[in-house]
Order: structure tokens, then sequence, then C-alpha cells
């Protein structure tokens, strides 16, 4: 265009933009004050922000005013539901890390007791490790702070031992009664979520998946193509104490589990129209028989998948009746550094039902568990409460009902025999663990005999000898009635002692193969799906 022309069209074209705009700007809402005013008008603060303004600038007193902040912010959530919350910066990094996957550390468990941070192991190909520590080792300082008999506390420790990938910490440590100091170039340190992967019996392969992170699937999929080169032809999935996470990690795993365009959920909300999620893809274990193991502490996306499977009729819910919770949650990060995670969906499992259990009605909602106790419903399966009297039916037809979480289709009770005194002092005062790690750092050579987690499983024995050196450590933390234990307390504890000892050479595949040999929901499984070939 010549510079002619721009000179004559420059001006019209001003003038068109600016009737369109004095014409948007008179049908603008609020505009009746004059057109171009909404322009510069600011915003209304809103009552809660004008007074956090006037107490920071006009009160008597000086306040601290992010603890003012906070509980204000919780204040008005506790007017929503009991999953919108408001996480604080100091929380917001280890909250993130654990559903990420991974944090920059070292690479150590660890334990405090008597003010000594104790060693309890060493991640395997993790910093530490290629550093030379050893499980037994105790840490006395880290760089110039001293960590040994000053109170110390595992968040202090966790904060100097952690630090950005690359970055050195020097400690001194106390290996066999000499003062040693180890440099350690921390790394990124992956937190797994599936804690054991292993044959259960005979073509029956198990996973354990203790919550749904960014990792999961990855690792889900790792697990399934292990087990099956090993023969897997039945498959356990644990979902027990699985709290949730991410709802993506779910609809994969469901995806390998089911066949294509089968609606795996669908969400809706406020401003959230309906959105399906299907399968997409041919699944890796689409006909193989299959059961899912829950509990009241399987939660949200474990929800998801169980629902999922068994709307479907794809396999057996095994177990007692999930948590409840069917809200879907979006994290928002905030100015200050602390982030607002806002329930903005329910979400709904093939068969339309909303497994979310009641809030805000007078019940106690953090006390339903216990309430659920209370009433029997861990030990008969007739004291089930169902809140939500519409029923639903399954793919093929079954009924199932909605409303406080999933109802397994083989209820197994909850062990009450559990909570006698003594095992109870046991757990709380964490006598097996504590135990373990000090008879492991004495008979450390004793161990080497046994390959692999199975090989303990099947070959280590807890023997009276053990036995009887447990309880005399048990006695000197003042654990009560050691001398009256029950059959079902000492079968309890030798099962456990042997466990923990399986954890301590072998973190948690070790445990959770040893310690399933004994758990009657496993045991139920396993019964299960002898009898059912294909779902």
């Amino acid at each position: 265009m010549s510079n002619r022309k721009l000179n004559v069209f420059l001006p019209l074209l001003f003038a068109v933009v600016l009737a369109i705009g004095m014409f948007l700007g008179h049908k603008m809402p609020g505009s009746n004050t004059g057109g171009t005013t909404v322009f510069f008008t600011k915003p209304s603060k809103g009552a809660l922000q004008e007074v956090m303004d006037l107490i920071k600038t006009k009160y008597v007193d000086t306040l601290d005013a992010d603890k003012v902040q906070q509980e204000a912010i919780e204040g008005l959530l506790a007017h929503l539901d009991p999953h919108s919350i408001y996480i604080p910066p100091s929380q917001l990094q280890s909250v993130n890390e654990d559903l990420e996957g991974n944090f920059e550390g070292i690479g150590v468990e660890f334990n405090i007791t008597a003010d000594t941070v104790n060693v309890v192991s060493v991640l395997s190909g993790g910093p530490s490790e290629a550093a030379g520590l050893q499980t037994g080792d105790k840490i006395l300082r880290v760089n110039d702070t001293l960590v040994a008999g000053n109170g110390i506390t595992p968040e202090r420790v966790r904060k100097l031992l952690r630090g950005p990938a690359g970055s050195v910490v020097n400690t001194v440590l106390l290996r066999q009664q000499k003062k040693i100091q180890v440099p350690i170039k921390r790394g990124v340190i992956p937190l797994y979520s599936i804690d054991a992967s292993y044959m259960a019996a005979p073509g029956v392969g198990y996973i354990k998946i203790n919550k749904f992170a960014a990792t999961t699937f990855d690792e889900f999929m790792k697990a399934m193509r292990k087990l099956e080169k090993q023969g897997m032809q039945k498959l356990i999935i644990d979902v027990r104490q699985n709290p949730g996470g991410f709802m993506d990690a779910a609809v994969r795993i469901a995806d390998e589990l089911l066949p294509d365009n089968r609606l795996i959920l669908y969400t809706k909300g406020k401003a959230y129209p309906r959105t399906d999620y299907k399968t997409k893809r041919p699944g890796m274990f689409e006909t193989g028989a299959l059961a899912i193991l829950t509990d009241e502490g399987s939660a949200s996306a474990s929800e998801i998948l169980a629902g999922a499977i068994q709307d479907w009729d794809r396999g057996t819910i095994i177990g007692r009746r999930t948590f409840g919770k069917g809200l879907v949650q979006e994290q928002y990060d905030l100015d200050n550094g602390g982030a607002l995670r806002l329930t903005v969906a329910r979400y709904y499992i093939p068969s339309g039902r909303s497994i979310q259990k009641p809030y805000g009605d007078g019940t106690s909602y953090d006390d339903d568990i216990l309430e659920r106790y209370h009433h029997g419903e861990l030990v008969n399966k007739d004291s089930i409460k169902i809140t939500d009297t519409v029923p639903y039916t399954t793919n093929s037809g079954r009924r199932v009902y909605g409303g406080g979480g999933i109802t397994p289709d083989i209820f197994v009770p909850f062990d009450t025999s559990r909570f006698s005194p003594a095992l109870t002092a046991i757990y709380t005062r964490n006598a097996l663990g504590n135990f373990a790690y000090q008879y492991y750092t004495s008979n450390r050579e004793t161990f080497k005999r046994y390959k692999d987690a199975e090989d303990f499983t099947k070959n280590f024995h807890t023997t009276p000898e053990l036995f009887s050196e447990f309880k005399t450590f048990a006695q000197k933390d003042s654990v009560p009635g050691l001398n009256r234990l029950s059959i079902h307390d000492e079968e309890e504890i030798k099962t456990r002692l042997k466990a923990v000892l399986a954890r301590q050479l072998y973190r948690t595949e070790g445990f959770y193969e040893t310690v399933n040999a004994n758990d009657p929901v496993i045991k139920k499984a396993l019964e299960t799906l002898e009898h059912n070939n294909k779902h």
C-alpha cells in the first residue's frame, strides 16, 4: 500500500475503532455512568479485603498478618466441602513432591531415637549409596549444624539434607564408634507409588499402589511387563489405604484393564460442563481374571479405578467399603507462595452414580470411619449403611449403590483382635521397627544368605530365640502384657517381625511380600481368582 493511500486509510480506521469502542463501552455492565469510565474505575475490593487492609494499617497492636490471613481463608473454606483446602507456603513443596513422584536430596531413610539420627536404609542407586553411606551409620553433623543430642526433629533433618540436585552436603557420621566425614552430592530421588509387584501364586500377579502420582502409570506398566514375563494370567491390584491423587493416573490404568471406547468416569460442575473420560487404546490386561482390593482408606482415584471395574463387571472388588470421595479438585497457586485446592466438579462412575459420602448435614465427615467401626460395619457386611437409596445397575444388570463409597462384591471383615493392649502399644511405640533396625545392624552377615524378597519370604522363620529377644526389647520399652500374650498376639508379632526385617532388607517390596502371606483379603482374592478364569 502506498503512503498516500495509507494517509487516507488510517484516519478512517481510527474512526471505526473509536466508534466500536464507544458502542462496546456503552453496552458493558455498569456503563450507565458513561461509556468510557468503565475502563478507569477500580474494581471493588470486597469487604474481606477491606477489613484486612484496615487491620494492617489502623489496628492498635501489631499483628502477624500472614497468620490472620491464613485463619480467614480457612474460615471461608470451612463453609465449603471438606476437600477444598488452603496449602500454606511452608507445606506446598512437600505436597507437590508427593504427587510429582520425586524430590531432591541424598536418598536415605532415617529414624531418630534418643536424639540420634540413625540411617535405617540407603536407597539403591542414590547419592548416599554412591558416597558410601551404610545402614547403621549415625549422622552427627550436616554442614555446620549439629544434629545429635539436641532435640532434633525429623522435619529439621529433612530440611538440612534436602537441596538442589548437584549441590553438595557435607556430613559427619559415626560408624562403629569412629567419626568420618562424608560429602554427598544431592540428586533427584524417586518417591515410588507402587510399593510391591510380585507373583502371589502361580500365574497370579500382585501390584500394590499406595497413591496415584505423576509417575504411577509408568511404574504400573513396568510392573505389568515384569509380571507378564513371569507368567501372569490373573491379577490382584491392591489399593487399600490409597488416598488417591491424580485422576489421570487412575484413568490410564483403567484403560489398560477395560476394552476400547468404554466410559471410565465423567465429571460435571457449575462452571464445568460434562466431560467424559473413555478408554482409548488396546490395554495390556483386558481379559484375564482381575481382583481389586479396597478398604475404608481407599479414596478418590482409587474409587475411580474400583468403580469402573465394578460397573463394567470386569473384575471382583474384595475387602471393605471405600472412603467415599467423589469430588474433583484443581490446585491454584497464590501470590504468597501457597496454593488453593478448590473443588470444581463431582465425578460419576459409568453406572451414573456419585460415590461422595454426605457432608455439611450435621454428620461428622472426619469421624465417619470411626462411626463405621462403632456400628459394626468393619466386621459385619449387613451393617453397611447405604446413604443413596436410588439403585444403579452395572453393565450386566447387578444392583449397586452410590452416596458413600463403593461396596465390595466380596466382604472381608477387619481383624479387631489386633487391638489388644500389647499389640496397640507395640505399634504406637514402633517397637517392631526399632528392634528390626537394631537386630539387623548387629547381625547383618546372617542376612546375606537371602538373595531377594521371595527367597527371604520362603526361607526365613521367626525363631523362638528371635521372638524372645524381641520381647526383652519391648519390655524395656514398657510394652504391657508381654507375659500373657494370646496365641493370636504371638502369631501377629512373629508375622510382623518377619515383615519389618524384610522391609529393612528389601524395603516395601519385602514388607508386602512377607505380610501378605497371612493376609485374609489376599487369601480371599486368590480363592476368588481360582474360580474366575475370565471376566
